[in-house]
């Protein structure tokens, strides 16, 4: 049971090229679906970890790894393909990258930071406007995934500012004082004149 979190994990790293694939030759019925089934793995691979308490370093690194990887990859297929606007993902690759480097600070350390609600909500609208913007494709309909984009946008900035707030809070990132004291403890170079031939 405690290797499942991770085996969810790899399947859907293993979904995005598949997901990709699909947007590029304009299957969005079959984009659709495997996202879908990509996004339940994230959810059962959280359930499974909490109830058996399976936390690995492993799963702390690569299932958000994982999760901004199909978020990003899809989001910038969709705009490469001039579905969505380019703006959005470049704001959202901005805000992920730094999730993504605080993931990777906290690999091999005992702490284990619990998603907030504000970063549920921010990942469950990307969801829902992936979603619609397929199904949009699909059936011709008019388009309303921007303002669910914009709303997205607007929480992963809250959500990111959120925990930046945390994370020095908690003393994960240093602060003046403890940069002031790491300078002060550094030892002094010695510059050494080179002596002239006349001395």
């Amino acid at each position: 049971m405690k290797h499942i979190p991770n085996i969810l994990t790899v399947v859907r790293l293993i979904f995005i090229p598949l997901i990709i694939v699909s947007l590029i030759y304009d299957n969005y019925l079959l984009a659709l679906v495997l996202f879908t089934l990509s996004s339940i793995t994230d959810i059962l691979d959280g359930k499974i970890a909490r109830k058996f308490n399976v936390v690995s370093d492993f799963g702390k690194l690569m299932d958000p790894l994982a999760d901004k990887l199909t978020q990003l990859s899809v989001l910038i297929t969709l705009a490469l393909k001039n579905v969505i606007p380019f703006w959005i993902v470049i704001i959202l690759i901005g805000k992920e990258t730094v999730m993504i480097a605080g993931a990777s600070f906290l690999y091999g350390k005992s702490l284990v930071v619990s998603s907030k609600w504000y970063g549920k909500l921010t990942t469950v609208l990307i969801y829902i406007a992936v979603v619609s913007s397929c199904i949009i494709k699909i059936c011709n309909f008019a388009k309303f995934d921007i303002y669910i984009y914009i709303l997205a946008i607007i929480f992963a900035i809250f959500s990111l500012v959120n925990y930046i707030i945390y994370f020095y809070g908690n003393g994960y990132l240093p602060k003046k004082e403890d940069l002031k004291k790491q300078s002060k403890t550094l030892p002094e170079k010695k510059s050494f004149r080179r002596k002239s031939s006349k001395e």
